[in-house]
């Protein structure tokens, strides 16, 4: 693949940018600490106070790995389905995964008193969670899946994907009507998504995930440039279309599945950086663009976390409020920059 000089230029650029907010995310918070103190508890030297090396290194690193796994896997699911559905507006919950997802989280906090005394103990660990989103997202993949085996036409998997979502949101309003008001009010905080929550071993279990989605969508990349010229193009050309599509959703449930698990659903990221990295990096290589949404991804979502810990203050937004009040209005102005409405 060869990259034009202008496109390493933004490369650099946006590297520079992803290490200042990286650093940036870690630095701030409710707790004040020296940045000499971070910089010491990262490179293992010896911290001023235990305090310190505690947050740094037990929330605020793990944090900041949990913003760019979710920005990485996110963004590049976004890129998948878009260039699959051939839809501007398709991201990575289009097939149902966090809607699945949805449905194992509702049925633990929601619905936990109908089930079994045996499985009760099961969803009540302290993964429970994670469990229950992971089997909600693995049991639409492998329906999903079963119906991209028996369906030609690549929209009625997103109609599929649509339905699932409607029936899950059916699911969780009846639980939701016998519930109590805390466990609403639980559910309603997983939905928000969490970057905060995770602790090494759900870090390393997330970055596994990431690795293998991230392999296979890699391995779609000819494919995916194909198919911009439709799905005879690629035929023509000697792709497997059937084969391409099972591996480009099998990727992007694994991206999108496990992020949702670890740290519920997060919005706008993967709608929107699939779009800005084409506005700015004004190509349709997608080698180019999954290497410019493996960089602008967590870019952004570190930017979003970073503003949504309120430093200073001792409380957090909805990481979910701040994603779409920061992403939106860019998107608005990038496409009317690129249609000439803004110089």
């Amino acid at each position: 693949m060869i990259i034009s000089k202008k496109h390493i230029a933004f490369f650099i650029l946006f590297t520079f940018a992803f290490v200042l907010f990286l650093l940036l995310n870690i630095s701030l918070g409710s707790v004040t600490i020296p940045f000499k103190e971070i910089v010491n508890a990262l490179i293992g030297n010896e911290v001023s106070k235990s305090t310190w090396e505690y947050i740094v290194l037990n929330y605020r690193l793990p944090k900041a790995i949990a913003c760019i796994c979710a920005g990485i896997a996110l963004s590049i699911s976004g890129l998948l389905m878009q260039t699959l559905f051939k839809n501007p507006l398709a991201e990575p919950y289009v097939l149902g995964i966090s809607s699945g997802a949805s449905l194992g989280v509702s049925i633990v906090i929601l619905g936990v008193s109908f089930l079994p005394v045996f499985l009760q103990e099961i969803v009540l660990q302290p993964y429970g969670i994670v469990i229950a989103s992971s089997l909600g997202s693995l049991l639409v993949l492998l329906l999903v899946l079963a119906v991209a085996k028996q369906l030609k036409q690549t929209m009625a998997i997103l109609v599929v994907g649509l339905m699932i979502g409607s029936f899950t949101a059916a699911f969780v309003s009846v639980l939701t009507y016998f519930s109590s008001a805390e466990q609403i009010k639980k559910f309603t905080f997983w939905s928000l998504g969490n970057l905060g929550n995770l602790d090494w071993l759900s870090i390393k279990i997330l970055v596994i995930c990431l690795i293998i989605g991230l392999l296979l969508a890699l391995q779609s990349i000819k494919a995916l440039n194909s198919l911009l010229l439709g799905e005879n193009y690629a035929r023509s050309l000697g792709i497997n279309f059937k084969k391409t599509r099972t591996i480009i959703i099998l990727a992007t449930c694994i991206l999108t599945g496990s992020v949702t698990a670890f740290v519920g659903p997060i919005a706008f990221i993967g709608l929107a950086i699939a779009h800005i990295t084409k506005l700015v990096f004004k190509t349709s290589n997608h080698f180019v663009l999954y290497l410019g949404c493996i960089v602008l991804g967590p870019s952004i979502l570190l930017l979003c976390d970073t503003i949504s810990q309120m430093p200073g203050f001792d409380f957090m937004l909805p990481i979910n409020a701040i994603t779409s009040m920061i992403g939106a209005p860019i998107v608005v102005w990038l496409v009317l920059r690129k249609n000439n409405k803004i110089v």
